[in-house]
């Protein structure tokens, strides 16, 4: 998410940042018994708040935010589960990274940053929109990478959220707040969360020290190019950083609680059995 956080710094940058398998209909003499008739409409609630369908690769799943931003490294009441080797991690992350909805969402932040004219050296025009589209796709993908797969791979942390899902809403807020510092190792203990506080640290720096405009120029009524500073200091990139990790705490407390979201939305979208089932006499 750091192409967000890139254009809500306060400096340089202002402006804001499976298909289930067929199923065939058993013969009457493979019905189940009634001790295994299917389960309520309740258990059934509870058993899918455990998966949201195995993903691509095992030990993740095939969750999407609203039905449709990726969310395939966060688990709903999973217990201990065999840690993603290095390739899996980067698999993983390069699937969510590269999904069908990332390009029109770059596009769209892209096109904010121009109508703000934020980051000004960049101009106006289609060129300048490929230019903010480029850094914009550019900052999601490092970002990602290094939270999610690089810092994750060489300090051997998973880089999965387990949601919680238990307890009432502040105990539930405190738990997803605390995964921004708190994180499962391979080993499967709990360890300082590396991977989220150096790996944004880490992207930040690579954005802002490498693809993003040097200088920046403002246009005045006597200087149409005028020079006012460099953009590449550290207290910028440490403002991208600190962006980073707002937005990233905001993003595991959605997840928390989409669950809980999901659910009533399932609901309201049922049909009323009752009268589904009932015919006129």
């Amino acid at each position: 998410m750091l192409a967000v956080a890139q254009q809500t710094t306060p400096s340089s940058r202002p402006g804001t940042s499976g298909q289930a398998p067929a199923q065939t209909e058993p013969s009457p003499s493979a019905q189940p018994a009634p001790s295994q008739q299917p389960q309520s409409d309740k258990d059934k609630d509870k058993q899918g708040q455990s998966t949201s369908g195995q993903g691509k690769v095992a030990g993740t799943s095939n969750d999407r935010l609203f039905y449709t931003l990726p969310n395939f490294l966060t688990l709903q009441n999973s217990g201990k589960l065999p840690p993603l080797s290095v390739k899996d991690k980067f698999k993983v992350v390069a699937l969510g990274t590269f999904d069908y909805v990332q390009y029109p969402w770059w596009g769209l932040l892209a096109s904010i940053s121009q109508a703000e004219n934020n980051e000004p050296a960049f101009g106006q025009g289609w060129v300048a929109y490929a230019k903010r589209y480029g850094t914009t796709a550019g900052d999601s993908t490092v970002e990602n990478f290094m939270v999610g797969a690089v810092i994750p791979s060489v300090l051997h942390q998973d880089p999965r959220f387990y949601q919680s899902g238990r307890g009432g809403v502040p105990r539930r807020m405190g738990y997803s707040i605390s995964r921004i510092f708190v994180t499962r190792g391979d080993s499967g203990h709990a360890q300082f969360n590396f991977s989220e506080v150096f790996g944004s640290a880490s992207a930040a720096a690579i954005s802002t020290y490498s693809y993003h405009p040097k200088s920046t120029f403002v246009r005045t009524p006597t200087d149409p190019h005028k020079f006012i500073g460099s953009d590449r200091t550290l207290t910028n990139s440490a403002s991208v950083w600190a962006t980073q990790v707002g937005l990233d705490t905001v993003t595991i407390v959605v997840k928390e609680f989409w669950p809980d979201v999901h659910r009533k939305l399932s609901h309201k979208s049922r049909p009323d059995q009752g009268s589904a089932g009932s015919t006129g006499p």
